[in-house]
């Protein structure tokens, strides 16, 4: 059975890049435009992992990673940031919220890829 991963990003062609990187070894994806679509889409659904922008409107990624913490099966749930960012305060705040991982825009498709193996064991 393939592992489902839950895709959040603002950007409608960034949410594409992942998921076709991600769809194309196999991977289930569902996408989200927001931090709030996320939290929402990880409410309805389990998800084996989840990818997120840092910078959304609504509600901004580290946020997105502190809520869908707080949700029943999502504690050891692997979440990628995948962001612009890389300030190391920035990448502090993500693991302090719970992100596994962080990545940095614009990404290596087999090195998403490889990252997102090796979370999911």
């Amino acid at each position: 059975m393939s592992k489902k991963i839950l895709v959040v990003d603002d950007s409608a062609s960034m949410r594409g890049m992942v998921s076709f990187t991600l769809k194309g070894a196999g991977f289930e994806v569902k996408e989200a435009e927001d931090g709030v679509a996320g939290v929402d889409a990880a409410k309805a659904e389990p998800f084996d992992a989840v990818l997120a922008d840092v910078n959304m409107p609504r509600m901004d990624g580290i946020s997105m990673v502190r809520e869908i913490r707080k949700l029943p099966g999502f504690s050891g749930v692997p979440i990628l940031v995948l962001t612009t960012e890389s300030n190391p305060e920035k990448k502090q705040e993500g693991k302090a919220a719970g992100a596994t991982g962080w990545l940095v825009k614009p990404f290596d498709p087999d090195q998403l890829l490889a990252t997102v193996r090796r979370v999911l064991g």
